[in-house]
This record gives C-alpha cells, sequence and structure tokens, in this order.
C-alpha cells in the first residue's frame, strides 16, 4: 500500500531544478515501475508511464495525465572573494531566499546559506527593503580558491528544504509546486491497481514547466492522447491572498472552468466527483491557466484538456503547505475518472456531434 506521506517527502527533497530533471526523473520512474507496464521518455526528458487498459478498445484510447516534476532555482552568476552570487532561473522570490538553507550544485553538492550586507552597515535608504537577487550571497563556508576548483558560472542552486509535518493531515516544504501532483498520480495509479479501465493511461511527469510549458508540448506530441488532464497546484486562502482566487485547503481539488479546459470533459469529471463523494471545487480560469494544461490544449490538432488543482500555501517558496487529503482525493478522483471512461467517449465531447445534436 502507497504511503503517500514518505513518498511525498522523497519527491520534495529531491533537488531537480528546470532543465535538470534527472535526479527527480529517477525518484519517479522507480515509483512508478510497480504500478505501470512499461516506460517511455520523450526527447526533452519527461517521463512517462504507460499502464495498459485491463480491458482494451479497439481501436485503442489514451487519457493522458501530465504533472511537473521540475522545481525552482537559481544559478550562479559570479564568484568573487569566496562568496556566490546568483541569478533567478525560474520563479524564484528574493523577498523569501534571505537566510535561507541551499544546495549549491558543484563539482560536488555544497551545502550553504544565503545572506546579504547586515542591516548595520546599510545606509539608512536601504534599511527595512527587501534586497534584490543582486544582494544576495551565497556563503559555503569555503575558502575563496576551495570555492573555485569546486563551483563553476551555471551551476545550480535550489532551496534545501525538509519536509515539515504540521498539525493535522498536513505538511509543508519546498517543490510542493507540482510534486503534490505527482504524488497525486502515483495514488491514481496504485488505485487502479483494482480497477478495470477500457482506456490506456499514460501518466506524465513533465519537464521544464516552470520556464514555459516546455515538457507538456512535446510529452503531448509524444502521447498523442484522445482527451489530458493536467495537474497543477492552485492558491490556498491565506493572509494578502484575495479569497475570490483562492481553493480551501481540504476541499478536494479544484477544476478548471473557462477556455482552456473543454466543458464536456469538466462534466465527466464532475459527474464522477459527485457520483464517489469526492470533494471537487471550481476554479474560474477565464483566460491562459498557465499550467501544463495550456500547451497540451493546443498540441497536434488540439486535445480536449481538463485541469485539476491542489490548494497549497505559500506556493513558490521553501515552505509550501499542502493537506495530504487534497493529494489522495485527487489521485481518487482521477482513477475512478478512468475506470469509467467507456468507447462512446470521445463521440460525446467530439465537436462536430456536439454541432450536429444542437443542429
Amino acid at each position: 500500500m502507497l504511503d503517500l506521506k514518505t513518498h511525498l517527502k522523497t519527491l520534495t527533497e529531491t533537488h531537480a531544478p528546470s532543465g535538470h530533471e534527472g535526479p527527480i526523473r529517477d525518484v519517479v520512474r522507480e515509483a512508478w515501475r510497480g504500478l505501470t507496464d512499461r516506460m517511455e521518455y520523450d526527447k526533452l526528458g519527461s517521463l512517462i508511464g504507460i499502464k495498459s487498459a485491463t480491458q482494451p478498445l479497439d481501436p485503442p484510447r489514451r487519457v493522458m495525465l501530465a504533472a511537473h516534476m521540475d522545481e525552482i532555482g537559481l544559478m550562479v552568476r559570479d564568484i568573487v572573494d569566496g562568496f556566490i552570487y546568483v541569478h533567478c532561473i525560474s520563479g524564484v522570490d528574493a523577498r523569501l531566499m534571505l537566510a535561507q538553507p541551499v544546495m549549491v550544485h558543484g563539482r560536488r553538492p555544497l551545502p550553504g546559506v544565503v545572506a546579504s550586507v547586515p542591516p548595520h552597515l546599510l545606509p539608512n535608504n536601504a534599511r527595512g527593503k527587501y534586497p534584490s537577487f543582486d544582494d544576495l550571497i551565497i556563503d559555503v563556508g569555503l575558502p575563496a580558491a576551495e570555492l573555485a576548483d569546486l563551483v563553476r558560472l551555471g551551476d545550480l542552486i535550489t532551496p534545501d528544504a525538509p519536509l515539515v509535518e504540521l498539525n493535522g493531515q498536513r505538511v509543508a516544504g519546498k517543490a510542493m509546486d507540482d510534486r503534490a501532483c505527482v504524488a497525486a498520480v502515483t495514488v491514481c495509479l496504485d488505485a487502479l491497481k483494482g480497477m478495470h479501465h477500457r482506456w490506456d493511461v499514460y501518466a506524465a511527469a513533465t519537464v521544464q514547466e516552470e520556464t514555459g510549458l516546455y515538457g507538456a508540448a512535446t510529452a503531448a506530441y509524444h502521447i498523442q492522447p484522445d482527451i489530458a488532464i493536467a495537474l497543477d497546484v492552485t492558491f490556498a486562502p491565506q493572509p494578502g491572498v484575495d479569497g475570490d482566487d483562492t481553493a480551501e485547503m481540504n476541499g478536494g481539488p479544484a477544476i478548471g472552468i473557462g477556455p482552456n479546459f473543454h466543458p464536456k470533459l469538466v462534466e465527466k469529471i464532475k459527474d464522477t466527483a459527485k457520483k464517489y463523494e469526492i470533494k471537487l471545487q471550481d476554479d474560474i480560469l477565464p483566460g491562459a491557466s498557465g499550467t501544463d494544461a495550456w500547451a497540451i490544449q493546443v498540441a497536434q490538432e488540439g486535445v480536449p484538456t481538463a485541469l485539476l488543482s491542489i490548494p497549497i500555501r505559500n506556493m513558490h517558496s521553501p515552505v509550501e503547505t499542502v493537506d495530504l487529503r487534497d493529494i489522495e482525493r485527487t489521485g481518487r478522483l482521477l482513477a475512478h475518472f478512468i475506470a469509467g471512461l467507456d468507447g462512446d467517449f470521445l463521440a460525446a465531447i467530439d465537436w462536430d456531434e456536439l454541432k450536429s445534436n444542437e443542429g
């Protein structure tokens, strides 16, 4: 039986920023090895676990599940007098990095801390302001000459944050965006072991979402799915966040509603949630979702796509907070949805068929 908390801990504590997903790909491959029939990779590096239908259709049908496995990170831009200066490579908030532990991925991993000029030495007009990325320095504790031998310009840096167990069913850590959703896909694959399903399942752990949705685009072309469900995170209520743009923690996943998502596919997922009494929330997205769904929808001739989002607090920080029950609900909902797909589903959502029926 899947130990979700342990699985999530392994996923989030693995270091793998956008474009350098090798370590997390190995972790996901090992987790999915016994839950899928075979593995494939696209040429950008996304991992695709394939679970064949237990009662295959003729012709076969493919449902794609997509959750990105990359994380935000930094890059070495300069080394001066034994200190490292950084560039942001994807979505890191400079306000939150000061005093954080990090891992510098040089010729060997080097633990370090993020620092800046002490407040006593700042000019009066700079006190009370957040430092910019240009002001941040990383200290790994090595002499300048030794540091220069171990670290090169362009080396990667990631937050070094362990999973923290909070009260109840909530945990905090880095890279919940989007490894909480990778964990939800694992829950789905685990649940499908005890179910019959007529569609082939293509579970994609995609790369480079944080730098432009690139892995989702290439994986969709590789898989050529009939339908797809992307998984990402969304904002949970917290101070300073507009309540109209949030989904409640322990309220189940949020389902995207808007032009990025096929309305009949959304309707089918909602019906499944209602049938199996799984909590589900609406997420109104009138424009681009900014998720893998945005890239998958327009792949090939177009792919009917939906989006499920898990609520988290403190997005793009080393203390992203999630409720384990929402991950579990998302995985179960996916499994029941897949098990409920039949040979007529594509006709039910076909635009030409819908247009004919309207006529």
